[in-house]
């Protein structure tokens, strides 16, 4: 059963994603028109709970490998910054990951870009203690 928490660490934080693209699709949606009115409404929905945090790269897109990026952002009512992951496990996109500040509100990190990364797109996933948050890194070496 080797690799098993790794593997639902993975999911989980998949599953976190999948939350903040349902959410961010649902925020997108919420214009509408009441019937009968002439005017369109805004209704200002929350990403589902568990799935409040967010997150920056920067910079973004990267354009060598090793290059160091900063990962800043919101724990949306989580209690702070406890991890982050770029890629996944078994393919990290990120090494050397240092936390500097863990604050609910603003958090930072720094990270280097993996030296195995070539062209393309991948997660960076946060764990705020309570709430995730994901963006994605794109990479062009």
């Amino acid at each position: 059963m080797r690799g098993t928490r790794k593997t639902r660490a993975a999911a989980g934080l998949a599953l976190a994603a999948c939350l903040v693209a349902t959410g961010s699709i649902a925020i997108a949606g919420g214009a509408s028109a009441d019937p009968g009115s002439t005017e369109g409404t805004t209704t200002v929905q929350q990403p589902p709970k568990g799935a409040r945090a967010t997150v920056q790269v920067s910079p973004n897109p990267t354009t060598h490998r090793g290059q160091e990026v900063t990962i800043t952002g919101n724990c949306g009512g989580g209690t702070g910054l406890k991890s982050v992951l770029g890629g996944f496990p078994e393919h990290p996109a990120l090494e050397n990951i240092r936390i500097l500040e863990t604050g609910p509100d603003r958090f930072v990190a720094k990270a280097n870009v993996a030296g195995h990364i070539g062209n393309g797109v991948g997660p960076v996933f946060v764990d705020c203690g309570g709430e995730a948050g994901v963006t994605l890194l794109v990479t062009h070496v």
